[in-house]
């Protein structure tokens, strides 16, 4: 079978379109033909093993996992020992980063984290929901009418689903990214824009009642001046450095009524299923720039890495 594969860490120069043996599924997995997968900050991240929680997961000092891509889409082609719950010919999906394998036609996925794809989501759509729309969902699950959210990283596909929902709940968005989605984010439906290369958030003298932070780069002083009182931040990626202190600063903040912290989310077939009905009920929509073929994955995870993509990308090998 056909799979874009890399041996080393490092940039896209190290990802190349090879041929792999048939996998085979073991107890508890199954084999689907891949339809569609989405790429994500986190596919960028194991390939160039950092920050430092990627190696964490994919192998110390070369990765271990060749094959990238965890939102995967796909046909079940083969049953392994004790599936039951599934059956061939059935379209699953789901958010398998802890085995990936997506970027290929073929891929091995454990059913404990797969669920039916609801016939009228294509797969195109429901390939782009279960990291980054659970991301999004969980994310602003708190979020009420009258409050005023930031999202930094608005223009990604979780960025752009968080916006939605928060619009939604009633709150006035600020979004912040790039020059170059300025435009395209107030069509969305941000009520104020950010440069990030411009304007550091944290130092406008603004204050928000929640932070969604999708790659951390602040310390929790600077994060804590750019809350209002009873505000909480939460980040879901980062430099390792900056994510240890905010997780020891939560506390001594928490004192003087404000909370930052990590977003920890309960990836898995529960929130994965949510998000799919979400979807279904219009209430979520990822905002798809383009639709790659498998040979298009090192630019597709370069423009990613960049921060230069418009919502997500999909690879349909």
């Amino acid at each position: 079978m056909k799979a874009v594969a890399f041996y080393r860490y490092g940039g896209p120069e190290e990802l190349s379109l090879v041929d792999l043996p048939m996998p085979e599924p073991g107890e508890g997995e199954v084999r689907v033909k891949v339809r569609a997968c989405a790429v994500n900050l986190s596919d960028w991240e194991g390939l160039v093993g950092s920050p430092f929680y990627a190696r964490m997961v994919g192998g110390y000092r070369r990765p271990k996992r060749p094959v990238c891509g965890s939102d995967i889409v796909g046909v079940v082609d083969k049953l392994g020992a004790g599936v039951t719950g599934f059956e061939a010919g059935q379209r699953i999906m789901g958010d398998f980063v802890m085995t990936q394998r997506g970027f290929a036609e073929y891929a091995i996925v454990p059913v404990e984290h797969a669920v039916a794809v609801p016939d009228t989501l294509s797969d195109e759509i429901a390939a782009c929901l279960p990291q980054a729309g659970g991301i999004a969902v969980w994310g602003t699950r708190d979020v009420q009418s009258g409050d005023n959210v930031l999202i930094n990283g608005a223009g990604g596909g979780s960025g752009t689903m968080a916006l939605q929902l928060a619009k939604t709940a009633g709150a006035r968005v600020t979004a912040v990214d790039n020059a170059g989605k300025t435009g395209w984010l107030e069509s969305l439906g941000a009520d104020a824009v950010v440069d990030y290369r411009q304007i550091d958030f944290a130092r406008t003298g603004e204050t928000w009642d929640r932070i969604l932070d999708m790659v951390a780069t602040r310390g929790p002083f600077a994060v804590s001046r750019a809350l209002s009182p009873g505000g909480w931040y939460r980040a879901v990626g980062g430099g390792v450095g900056v994510l240890l202190s905010l997780l020891a600063a939560n506390q001594p903040y928490r004192l003087a009524g404000k909370s930052i912290g990590m977003l920890l989310v309960p990836s898995g077939r529960d929130l994965t299923t949510r998000v799919a009905q979400m979807a279904v009920e219009g209430k979520i929509a990822p905002h798809i720039e383009d639709v790659l073929p498998l040979e298009a994955v090192p630019e597709a995870l370069r423009r990613t890495g960049e921060g230069a993509v418009k919502g997500k990308l999909v690879i349909r090998p």
